[in-house]
């Protein structure tokens, strides 16, 4: 494995200016684990945002992270989203107490040229700051003619990031992003402390139909994990599940990412098993609990 580019003197200036090196992450190491446990909204996608966050913070969160939502399972935040809307959005979910951790927004008009790539990520990344989220979730792209162009882009926008005190994290998403090692190289090729990957045990699973344990392929991303999707896995390609009621053995997962650097940070829930509001508050509450004891022997 490539070792990962230390800060350098400029990353830690931008960092400290942006507030992204904050006096509880720089004492992460040597005042033991924070890990921050919440919810994205991709299980109530077939209820608006609102009622979403309410059921999140019903089901004991503090922490969220912005996906889907309905109507048409559309994204939250886009980049076709005004700014007005994106602070509507995190005044909402302040107002319940819940932190946004993480946004996914979807692709950047990079099909268009590598400049409309750029400014669109970059719009991306000001919706992030409009809404408070802490950072922005990438899907990368399976298309190897769009590879280099793709990340070119995150390449130019990470100090962009890092200035308003956003992280830019990348997740296995299939195609060329579908593995840990294939994750690597990407975060090696960006070569930028502010590009990190944001693990998903559950896609490990789903893009390699089953074949490929997480628990295994977590060894191949040691150092360059900043959060984690706690999504589970039954066969055939199903992720609809609860955490704890299929294949992923998150004990295992959570304890090979702690030996490797990931010792604090966010995991958030991104799917539970499928009902309606009853059912899926249920599933809420059950998935938190099984998260919080899980840890506790990790």
């Amino acid at each position: 494995m490539s070792p990962i580019p230390p800060f350098s003197r400029r990353d830690f200036i931008l960092a400290s200016a942006s507030g992204l090196l904050s006096i509880q992450s720089l004492l992460a190491n040597t005042k033991g684990e924070n890990w921050q446990i919440g919810c994205f909204t991709r299980p109530w996608a077939d209820f608006d945002v609102l009622t979403s966050f309410d059921a999140i913070a019903k089901a004991g969160f503090r922490h969220l992270g912005l996906m889907t939502t309905a109507p048409d399972n559309r994204l939250v935040i886009s980049v076709s989203t005004q700014e007005q809307e994106a602070s509507r959005i995190g005044r909402e979910a302040k107002s319940r107490g819940l932190i946004i951790l993480s946004l996914y927004g979807g692709e950047f008009p990079l099909e268009q040229s590598l400049e409309a790539g750029v400014e669109g990520l970059r719009r991306l990344i000001g919706l992030c700051a409009a809404c408070g989220s802490k950072s922005l979730l990438l899907g990368g792209t399976d298309k190897a003619e769009a590879f280099e162009a793709y990340y070119q882009a995150v390449t130019r926008c990470c100090d962009e990031a890092m200035r308003q005190g956003i992280q830019l994290t990348v997740k296995p998403h299939g195609g060329l992003n579908a593995t840990g090692p294939q994750c690597r190289k990407i975060i090696e090729k960006v070569g930028h402390r502010n590009f990190r990957l944001w693990y998903d045990p559950g896609n490990i699973f789903y893009y390699s139909d089953g074949q490929l344990d997480p628990a295994e392929d977590a060894a191949s991303v040691d150092g360059i994990v900043s959060g984690m999707s706690v999504k589970d896995y039954l066969h055939p390609k199903t992720v609809d599940v609860t955490p704890g009621s299929g294949r992923v053995n998150f004990r295992a997962v959570l304890t090979r990412l702690k030996k490797g650097g990931f010792k604090s940070g966010p995991l958030l829930i991104e799917c539970l098993k499928r009902g309606d509001l009853a059912a899926l508050h249920k599933e809420a509450v059950q998935a938190r609990q099984f998260l919080e004891t899980c840890l506790k022997s990790v």
